[in-house]
């Protein structure tokens, strides 16, 4: 029994070292697998914060430009008004200059048509014409 023990023992030493081996070797396989992922991994990462350095900058660089332009707009606006104003000033201090003088022509005043004087005279008439007067006896009758 003991040569069988020994034997079973030697047995399960050679497998179990095998299988070590073989784990360690598969673990060996996985642990290069999985450097080789974070390596992978580790490329998109860099990859993506220079791609959002690159639009942060962007956008600041944008953002300045659009301050700048507002500046440049209102410095404009601000040149534009002190030159109306130089100009306005200029245009003041000076001796105004007399327009010229154009002949004025005399214009023909037309006469009304005569059928529009006849209706306003017969028109007048019935108009102007007085009321006829009420004694004071007829008035009474009425009330």
């Amino acid at each position: 029994m003991k040569s069988a023990t020994k034997k079973l023992s030697t047995e399960l030493a050679e497998t179990l070292t095998g299988k070590i081996e073989a784990v360690s070797a598969g673990s060996k396989k996985i642990k290069k697998s999985i450097e080789k992922a974070a390596a992978k991994l580790a490329k998109k990462v860099a990859k993506f914060e220079k791609e959002t350095q690159k639009k942060k900058a962007k956008e600041a660089k944008n953002a300045e430009k659009k301050l700048k332009q507002k500046s440049d707009k209102k410095e404009g606006k601000k040149e534009k008004t002190e030159k109306i104003a130089a100009l306005v000033a200029a245009a003041s201090s000076k001796a105004p200059v007399a327009a010229p003088v154009k002949a004025v022509k005399p214009v023909a005043t037309k006469v009304a048509p005569a059928k529009s004087t006849a209706r306003t005279t017969a028109q007048k008439p019935a108009a102007t014409q007085p009321a006829p007067v009420q004694t004071e006896a007829a008035s009474a009758e009425q009330v």
